[in-house]
């Protein structure tokens, strides 16, 4: 099944700053080979079920083996039956809707 997610990892007890930790994931994200698209506050990945669930965890193992005590996900999944949807077109389709 394919999938569309919104992933914001955080990591708690590193301090304030935490784009070091937002970087390794965001390479555990390019080694995997999935598309990715990193925003303000956090990442949409596209690919398959099995392979977004399992960057997730690895996120979570890379931040730990960093020192992370602790680590805070939120997780947003889409899905759809009728035909299979990229990011791209998402966001094509309202910008074309705004006339840009």
């Amino acid at each position: 099944m394919h999938v569309i997610a919104d992933l914001s990892v955080i990591p708690i007890g590193v301090g304030a700053s935490v784009s070091e930790y937002v970087a390794a994931c965001e390479r555990v994200i390019d080694d995997a080979g999935l598309q990715r698209r990193l925003h303000a506050h956090g990442t949409n990945i596209e690919g398959s079920w099995e392979e977004v669930t399992a960057v997730v965890k690895r996120c979570h193992e890379t931040l730990h083996e960093m020192g992370a005590p602790r680590v805070h996900t939120t997780l947003k999944l889409g899905t759809r039956t009728d035909h299979e949807q990229t990011m791209d077109e998402r966001v094509t389709r309202v910008e074309g809707l705004l006339g840009r």
